[in-house]
């Protein structure tokens, strides 16, 4: 199978412009872009992909023994780069895509020309002289509750995630999304993202990258996006007047702003 079947990607916008992949975050899928991607088209060549397990995506090749890592999912992303033969990527990645992206850029640096991060996070549990946002007893406690009640943790999580209590309805675009998820994979997916620990990829990017950081950030809190610009080297950090976690759907006009700003700089 191919890495743009298994994946679903959908290539839009101008294609002789440099292309600008955009990668979605836990429980979400390349529909989610909706309100972001169409403003780059005339520039760009704009792909949206699913990663498996999410969207439109094959599912028939997820194993969680392949998909142990956050690593898995940035040999996906370069392997549909490489089948598309992409150079000179700008990669938009949201949440935990942030970080794959990242991964992605270390595998392939030759490929990727910028970064995009929204909300990331290289760690979500506390540790010595890093805040992460989260205990280890509330992680344990997050995916627990996932295990034992999946729809009643997306009706209480999601609305709190989006962080928009004015507009109830993102809320709950984001709990259909997360029901709409396949329940096994993205347990699954959920346990690789909120254990994972990858602070010391940081140093090692060679990629320029902005950090798009929100206030009230409940999954990647203000100090999550500084230290990341601290240790991230050639990143810019930008914190936008948009709450909660999800920008590019509470607050679209001022992400896609954000973004020009920087690719124009």
């Amino acid at each position: 199978m191919s890495a743009s079947r298994r994946n679903h990607v959908q290539i839009s916008g101008n294609p002789d412009g440099p292309p600008m992949v955009l990668v979605h975050g836990f429980g979400c899928d390349q529909g989610m872009w909706r309100r972001v991607a169409p403003a780059f088209e005339t520039t760009h060549r704009v792909v949206l992909l699913d990663h498996v397990g999410a969207g439109g995506s094959d599912a028939s090749g997820f194993t969680p023994a392949r998909y142990a890592n956050l690593t898995a999912y940035a040999r996906d992303i370069v392997e549909v780069c490489l089948e598309l033969d992409l150079t000179d990527i700008v990669f938009v990645g949201h949440s935990v895509s942030a970080m794959i992206g990242v991964l992605a850029a270390n595998l392939a640096p030759e490929r990727f020309a910028q970064l995009v991060l929204i909300g990331p996070s290289p760690r979500y549990i506390d540790d010595e002289d890093y805040v992460g946002g989260f205990t280890r007893e509330d992680i344990d406690g997050l995916l627990e509750n996932m295990e034992t009640d999946y729809l009643g943790w997306s009706s209480v999580m999601a609305p709190a995630i989006m962080g928009r209590p004015d507009a109830p309805e993102l809320g709950e675009e984001l709990t259909a999304s997360f029901c709409r998820s396949d329940q096994t994979t993205a347990r699954h997916f959920a346990r690789v993202t909120f254990t994972s620990d990858n602070r010391a990829d940081l140093p090692r990017s060679t990629t320029p990258a902005l950090i798009l950081q929100c206030r009230d950030d409940v999954i990647a809190p203000i100090p999550v996006g500084e230290y990341v610009h601290a240790h991230l080297p050639q990143s810019t950090f930008v914190l936008l007047d948009a709450s909660g976690h999800c920008p590019h759907l509470s607050a679209p006009q001022e992400t896609i702003a954000a973004i020009r700003a920087y690719l124009d700089a």
